[in-house]
């Protein structure tokens, strides 16, 4: 088989990969990137067709790039993402090979061995930024052998693609209640089951919440803070955006049920605290809310008012009143979309370097137990900002540095 040297391979050209080689080039370190599909490949084929960014244009970017089609205040189109990060590729002149997928890594001496099927890749150091969502995780409640069609949002397209019939959405993070309303509004009967989670307000005072975020430094929070590891968070950039509000996604038709337990001769079972949970992220989203009014007092801010988004609406029936069981049959389900999110996947990398959960051992991206590997794009690789377009290329030039400073 061929060998081919190089000083540094970075393995992903997504956003993380492509955000490492623009901060490599800037230094002088030679570097090849190595994407086994196409640029920004999962934004292509592992998203549904109306997705949106959760972001307004202006904040998630590249510092110094804008998206074209996009005012600043609306939310990207996944299409416009992936013509972005491959344009930006293109502006930073990233040296990206596609088509390349590396099976195998592993460290002999001073060396890294990367295994292709069409041949070794030898370097010095190595940046592995696939990125967070690796592996779509579906709990195994429901018997894949069960009369059910069941998939993951990864593989969720459009409302056709189910068969005809009502379907469950589990989940109640962004995908969830995105997929759940573009259901409602095809025409199905859409049941949603909501666990724990924190509903950010989509405006607040004249300013998007991830303004908010930046104003209140919570976006600098740093990585895995009890509590924060496995943070569900409700907001939507679809229809122009709004904040994602349980009580009127109810209202709209969709029945919420509380979290999937238990599956058995056709009947799901589901927790009864609906209205606990439903009140729970209320509670973070008004203390939100309190915190920026505090903000706006202190720096004597001219801001608007914004007494309505304090108001909640009735709580609604099915959670006072809950579903606990659903007969999926008699209820006409005839296919479950699990927005349960994703679990890492680095079983390739032959190093023992990796927690039970698969997160490996690092610093800010930095594996101390074998010098010269990285890694970039991880949810709270530095803090709550890393696992975002802006967030990843900031830890990328701090993992710039220290390549560059390894000679």
């Amino acid at each position: 088989m061929s060998v081919e040297k190089v000083e540094t391979l970075v393995i992903g050209a997504g956003q993380a990969g492509i955000a490492m080689s623009e901060h490599l080039g800037k230094r002088g370190v030679p570097h090849l990137v190595v994407e086994r599909n196409r640029i920004a490949e999962r934004w292509r084929s592992e998203r549904w067709e109306s997705l949106v960014a959760n972001g307004p244009a202006w904040h998630d970017r590249f510092p110094n790039k804008l998206f074209e089609k996009t005012e600043p205040d609306g939310f990207a189109p996944a299409s416009q993402i992936v013509n972005y990060l491959v344009e930006y590729a293109e502006q930073v002149k990233a040296p990206v090979r596609t088509g390349v997928e590396i099976t195998s890594l592993r460290k002999e001496g001073d060396v890294f061995i990367a295994e292709t099927k069409d041949g070794v890749i030898e370097a010095k150091n190595v940046v592995a930024a696939t990125g967070p969502f690796q592996k779509p995780i579906i709990p195994p409640v429901v018997p894949q052998e069960s009369r059910i069609a069941q998939i993951h949002s990864a593989n969720y397209h459009n409302p056709a693609q189910l068969p005809e019939g009502a379907v469950l959405v589990i989940g109640a993070g962004s995908s969830g209640v995105q997929i759940a309303d573009e259901l409602r509004r095809a025409g199905r009967k859409v049941y949603l089951s909501v666990g724990p989670h924190d509903r950010p307000p989509r405006r607040y005072r004249g300013k998007d919440f991830v303004w908010w975020l930046g104003a209140l430094g919570q976006w600098n929070i740093e990585a895995l803070q009890p509590g924060l590891e496995h943070v569900t968070i409700a907001v939507s950039g679809a229809q122009g955006g709004h904040t994602v509000d349980f009580r009127e996604l109810a209202a709209s038709g969709i029945t919420l049920v509380g979290l999937t337990q238990k599956y058995q001769d056709g009947v799901l079972s589901f927790s009864g605290d609906m209205e606990k949970t439903i009140a729970a992220g209320e509670g973070k989203c008004l203390g939100l809310l309190q915190a920026a009014d505090a903000y706006i007092a202190k720096e004597g801010l001219g801001f608007p008012e914004g007494r309505e988004a304090h108001a909640l609406g009735p709580m609604p029936g099915c959670a006072t009143d809950p579903l606990l069981t659903l007969d999926l049959a008699e209820a006409g389900v005839t296919s479950i979309v699990w927005a349960t999110g994703y679990a890492l996947d680095f079983s390739w990398i032959k190093h023992d370097i990796f927690e039970p959960n698969g997160r490996p051992r690092h610093k800010r991206g930095v594996v101390a137990e074998v010098p010269g590997l990285y890694f970039l794009g991880l949810a709270w690789l530095s803090r709550r900002a890393s696992p975002f377009i802006w967030g990843v290329w900031h830890d990328a030039d701090y993992l710039a540095e220290q390549i560059a400073a390894r000679g």
